[in-house]
């Protein structure tokens, strides 16, 4: 990682917990569940980008393979034809750049062209190469806790623990610093709608390993299964579910809608942070 990034990486670090963090996406996929297909090509996905930076994110997701329930797997090659020449442009923006993805080659090249931050949905545990390309790369990582199949018969924070803590002895190991290691729950990653329900109510549970907590509730279908309305894809589900993600403790947020939750996590912040 060259020097400029280091610092941006270590300047975007430095400010989680300071304020609500906000992650907008980018998925450069025709299959996403939400926004398949809307931002494939350069001038889309480069307009885009720059919108959710005026609207204020901190920091860019950019994704090349879907990871909704059912998407058909893609290859490395596939993977890095669609991110390449699109995240080269992308880094020229302001907005720090993550970049989505599970497979170890995908995530050195994104921090080559200018990402410091490496999201793995499945917490570098699927990719045996992870843990070392994030140590040898310095990007900072989001451990995500993630699951092959569904089963409403556990203790699901008891399984995410469990999780969190192999993929925490696989980055000592690779010598990859506490301070850069992000955790995510997988809020409707491989949980029923109730689980995904408790996670977000049992947030606080997670402190406790020391990084901070980045939450995804935006346009989940599970959303919908907690109002009469069915609002899976109404923003006002997903802003509610954000704050109350919040008020539980977690520190970061990846949204699709940027300006509407960058807005209602200022206003909550700034009730919450307001001297008596």
């Amino acid at each position: 990682m060259r020097a400029e990034q280091c610092a941006r990486r270590d300047a975007f670090l430095a400010t989680i917990g300071t304020r609500p963090i906000v992650m907008g996406i980018l998925n450069l996929t025709p299959d996403s569940f939400s926004d398949g297909g809307q931002y494939v090509g350069m001038e889309a996905a480069l307009s885009h980008a720059q919108q959710m930076a005026a609207a204020g994110c901190d920091v860019i997701d950019v994704g090349g393979e879907s990871t909704r329930p059912g998407a058909l797997a893609i290859t490395e090659n596939e993977e890095l034809a669609r991110i390449e020449s699109i995240f080269a442009e992308l880094a020229k923006l302001e907005v720090p750049l993550s970049i989505d993805t599970y497979k170890s080659k995908v995530a050195a090249r994104a921090v080559e062209l200018g990402a410091i931050l490496i999201n793995d949905v499945w917490g570098m545990q699927k990719d045996p190469a992870m843990a070392a390309t994030v140590a040898a790369t310095e990007a900072a990582v989001v451990i995500m806790h993630n699951r092959a199949e569904k089963d409403g018969g556990i203790d699901i924070i008891a399984d995410i623990r469990s999780f969190f803590t192999r993929s925490l002895a696989l980055a000592e190991a690779a010598g990859i610093p506490r301070s850069h290691i992000i955790l995510d729950p997988g809020v409707a990653f491989g949980k029923t709608a109730r689980q995904n329900v408790e996670v977000l109510r049992r947030l606080g549970e997670l402190i406790e390993f020391g990084c901070p907590i980045l939450v995804g509730t935006s346009r989940k279908a599970f959303l919908g299964s907690l109002s009469e309305q069915q609002i899976e894809v109404q923003l006002v589900g997903a802003v509610a579910a954000t704050l109350a993600a919040y008020a539980a403790g977690a520190a970061l947020f990846r949204v699709h809608d940027v300006a509407e939750q960058v807005a209602a996590l200022k206003v909550f912040h700034t009730i919450r942070s307001a001297p008596i």
